[in-house]
């Protein structure tokens, strides 16, 4: 029963030769294994419990080979006109549905991803409303580039009114929101805007009754008044008095008894045609055009724009923006109506919902009503008023800026992100397909007309002395637009709320000396920390693209 000492001593290199054979067999199939699930991206297969996909006769669609993604920055321009905004909404058409939409089918994106934009890192750096268009705008996800051509591919896939300006490889880092230091935007805007209210209007009426009550408080304005008295002496060469007087009071019937050959209604065209054809020809004078340069320089430097944007209270923090730089240009004459333009063009580090729409409005109604320009000082207050929008029909995004970030894609070998660069080809982008259809609009809809006559013409009677709070009190008294624009204006703010801020401004201005001190501080740290990305990144490519690695056994491993 007892092995002898001889027995033990032959048996026992038999035993250790099996046990280190059988450990070498465990040790080769872990590894095979780890190696295997590592890879598992660099097999030509689908993803992992992918259904087999049939084409339209039955047959099985051959799988997908799987290609590295890079993060990139696309630069982009289009023309809203017809799309429900920038940001991707289904199952509405947006600007990023089309985007991604050529994206999958020029190969940048996998059919495996085509059915969700998170998995791709999708961002944009300024989403822009329904209509509203972009000479360049920024979006940065995951793409597949391997493809020289990939740029072209995808214009291919877009419709005219969208185009790709270039593609730019970025660190894996990136947030193109995020790193957005500022936003240049565009307004046009017909001269006639700036022409005073109609005599008769409403708010002419209102205007002239707080002169006799405030006197020399507004501007007289000989120059709208000799505009609008060679309207009505064209109109009298075509209408007599009882039919102008009749077209003045003519309110038009319900729709279902609405009829296009009546007589009244069509003279009542005739007699609007007459003034539109005026407007056309109106060319603005340098003094009211230096008025609205000045109105819109109010608006530089650091202010409470709570006023000028939806859901925002004074007291808030976010509602301090800062506008870097603001221009008007020289007026120029374009379309077949000859109609006069000015290009307006805003720089601000940030803007909040339809705050440029209402800074534009602000200043035009200020403009044609010859009110102070402090009154817009006095819209940075506390007092809480309505500010209509400006039609959208003018704005575009010009570009996003990335002064600061620019600077750390040089340090890691990456191109900046300029859009400069494609001026040529993005001012013949916004001529055929942005300027021209705002221009063409215009002169069909007279949408800039329709805007002011309205606000011309509003009832405050039926609702416009404005929304109370309840308090009802001091600056919580939400007024009517229209006190900014008469003589009586609004309250003049006490010492107290001048002090408030002045004091919030000032705040603002060290929490941004501040906040760029730390960011100056932490630029060096951040920059280790992207350029360990980059190795990072480095390293797995190389692992990639190495030959197969060998066994113990010298058998290869795919």
């Amino acid at each position: 029963m007892f092995l002898s000492k001889s027995n033990m001593i032959i048996k026992k290199p038999i035993f250790y030769s099996n046990f280190i054979l059988l450990t070498l067999i465990l040790n080769e199939l872990l590894f095979f294994f780890l190696y295997s699930k590592n890879n598992v991206n660099d097999t030509p297969s689908t993803i992992k419990g992918d259904e087999i996909k049939l084409d339209d006769n039955g047959n099985p669609i051959p799988q997908e080979v799987r290609k590295p993604k890079r993060k990139v920055a696309v630069m982009v321009g289009y023309c809203g006109a017809g799309y429900h905004g920038m940001q991707y909404n289904p199952p509405n058409d947006t600007i990023e549905s089309e985007l991604f939409r050529a994206f999958v089918r020029a190969g940048g994106i996998s059919l495996a991803n085509s059915n969700d934009l998170k998995k791709n890192g999708f961002m944009r750096a300024a989403r822009t409303d329904k209509g509203v268009h972009a000479g360049g705008n920024l979006i940065s996800l995951k793409m597949i580039i391997e493809d020289p051509d990939i740029k072209d591919k995808i214009n291919e896939a877009l419709p005219e009114s969208i185009r790709v300006w270039n593609i730019e490889r970025v660190n894996k880092a990136f947030d193109c929101r995020k790193m957005c230091g500022s936003r240049w935007y565009e307004y046009l805007l017909p001269t006639y805007t700036l022409l005073g209210p109609r005599p008769g209007s409403i708010l002419y009426n209102d205007i002239e009754e707080s002169k006799k009550e405030l006197p020399n408080v507004l501007d007289e304005d000989s120059e709208s008044a000799d505009f609008w008295k060679s309207v009505e002496e064209e109109q009298s060469k075509h209408f007599t008095k009882e039919e102008i007087e009749a077209i003045k009071s003519y309110v038009p019937p319900p729709r279902d008894e609405f009829d296009d050959s009546d007589g009244l209604y069509q003279k009542v065209k005739q007699f609007k045609l007459i003034e539109n054809l005026h407007r056309r020809k109106y060319r603005i004078s340098p003094a009211k055009l230096i008025k609205f340069r000045g109105a819109m320089q109010k608006y530089l430097g650091a202010h409470n724009f709570h006023n000028f944007t939806l859901g925002k209270d004074f007291s808030e923090p976010s509602s301090i923006r800062y506008m870097k730089e603001i221009t008007v240009s020289e007026p120029f004459v374009i379309g077949e109506a000859k109609t006069e333009w000015v290009s307006i063009k805003i720089h601000g580090q940030s803007f909040m919902l339809h705050q440029i729409r209402k800074m534009i409005s602000m200043a035009t109604l200020i403009t044609r009503c010859g009110c102070p320009l402090e009154r817009i000082d006095a819209s940075f207050g506390p007092q809480k008023i309505n500010i209509p929008k400006a039609p959208a029909l003018g704005l575009l995004l010009e570009s996003p800026v990335f002064e600061g970030y620019n600077k750390r894609l040089e340090t890691f070998g990456y191109n900046p992100i300029d859009f400069s660069k494609f001026k040529n080809e993005i001012d013949e982008f916004k001529l055929k397909h942005i300027y021209d259809k705002i221009y063409k609009e215009e002169v069909d809809e007279n949408v800039f007309n329709a805007f002011y006559t309205y606000i011309d013409s509003f009832n405050m009677a039926t609702g416009a002395n404005g929304v109370e709070t309840e308090e009802k009190s001091g600056a919580n008294v939400q007024k009517s637009i229209f006190d900014f624009l008469t003589a009586r204006g609004i309250p003049v703010l006490s010492n107290e709320e001048i002090d408030k801020i002045a004091k919030q401004n000032t705040n603002f201005q060290k929490r941004e000396a501040k906040a760029n001190k730390k960011d100056k501080k932490n630029n060096q740290s951040n920059n280790k920390k992207f350029q360990k990305q980059e190795k990072k990144d480095e390293a797995k490519v190389e692992t990639k693209e190495s030959p197969a690695k060998k066994s113990y056994f010298g058998c290869s491993i795919q």
